[in-house]
């Protein structure tokens, strides 16, 4: 059976809650590396705008705080990018914003989960193309993804499941 089919079948067991997490995991690990980037990117924008996950913003909250360093700059930034520096500072009540135009990685281990769903949402709600910006960016850290949970990643495998038809 190859890996669509097998897959296929996991999320037809997963949609009814037979599948356990270890499983869908495992699943993702095998279809992360068998996909180019940009199908992981399609498949997380998806999980990120379905309404069968958790917002974008508690989504985005949860991989920041599973992120390094390195990462969650890099994630910061993409939100300073889509809000820009006045609507970033507005967005944290002025409090912790960057006098730049860049997040540096001290303020990024200063920022509280609740402020990054803030900013993810806020973000998202002034510049759509963020959601998809966060997936590209996401993508290039497979193994992270991982920590958006199993039902996510059932929507995630789905989309790419159904792109390769």
């Amino acid at each position: 059976m190859s890996l669509l089919e097998n897959l296929g079948d996991l999320l037809r067991r997963a949609t009814t809650g037979d599948t356990p997490d270890a499983d869908v995991h495992a699943a993702y690990d095998q279809v992360a590396q068998a996909v180019p980037s940009d199908a992981l990117a399609d498949g997380l924008s998806h999980a990120f705008k379905s309404d069968e996950t958790p917002s974008f913003g508690h989504m985005i909250s949860g991989l920041f705080h599973h992120s390094g360093p390195e990462q969650k700059t890099g994630l910061l930034n993409q939100l300073l990018g889509a809000l820009g520096a006045a609507g970033f500072a507005r967005a944290l009540g002025a409090t912790g914003a960057p006098s730049g135009q860049t997040v540096t990685p001290q303020m990024a281990a200063q920022m509280s989960p609740e402020t990054i769903r803030a900013l993810a949402q806020e973000a998202a709600e002034r510049d759509p193309s963020i959601v998809d910006n966060a997936a590209k960016f996401y993508a290039q850290h497979p193994t992270l993804v991982k920590t958006i949970g199993a039902g996510a990643l059932a929507v995630l495998m789905s989309r790419i499941s159904a792109s390769r038809r």
